[in-house]
């Protein structure tokens, strides 16, 4: 993973090691409020403090996901000054909200140690709702926030694309929701023509 600074024309990159095995990176964000990047792996979410000084590289795991993970947003409609929200989209069809505070990872006490911090979280400690939208992969999550409103999009035919308010999430009222065949495989939203620009 790495982080690229255009201005200063500069990057920093933090290589992770799961033990035995390797797992791909399938999807990253910034966490504007954490200053930090999180990104998703098969059954682990990662939030690396790419901040950190010299060899100290703070990476923090969070696992186990129930399903494979294969992409991420940061929500940007919190107030508070140490908390994200996180959207992860999985391979069941499931869109998960992860809110995740400064206290979680305690930043400001790893700053004084020298060696790199690998640490396991157990995923249980953390607050995560999630809803089955689709009946076939999440590929895309995205929070729009001019329309204060959530999409995600799958192959499925039935359950293509979805366009609603993040707390649906929470309860089992009806999502506005769109047929495709074939599905979505991709969407953007233009506020300047108010549109949604989908792409399967």
């Amino acid at each position: 993973k790495k982080v690229i600074n255009l201005q200063r024309k500069s990057f920093c990159s933090c290589p992770f090691y799961f033990r035995q095995d390797t797992a791909w990176i399938t999807g990253c964000d910034f966490l504007p409020r954490l200053k930090c990047v999180v990104a998703v792996t098969e059954r682990t979410v990662i939030v690396w403090d790419y901040k950190s000084k010299g060899s100290q590289n703070n990476c923090f795991t969070i696992k186990p996901m129930e399903n494979g993970l294969l992409c991420v947003c940061t929500v940007t409609m919190s107030d508070y000054l140490a908390k994200d929200n996180i959207l992860m989209g999985d391979d069941k069809g499931y869109v998960h909200l992860l809110t995740v505070t400064s206290d979680h990872f305690g930043l400001k006490q790893c700053k004084g140690k020298k060696e790199s911090q690998l640490q396991v979280l157990d995923s249980k400690t953390f607050n995560i709702v999630k809803r089955k939208l689709h009946d076939d992969w999440v590929v895309k999550v995205k929070y729009i926030s001019d329309l204060n409103c959530f999409g995600s999009c799958s192959s499925d035919s039935i359950h293509s694309f979805v366009l609603d308010d993040i707390k649906r999430l929470e309860d089992n009222l009806p999502v506005k929701e769109f047929s495709v065949p074939r599905g979505v495989n991709a969407f953007t939203y233009c506020g300047k023509a108010k549109v949604i620009v989908t792409g399967g």
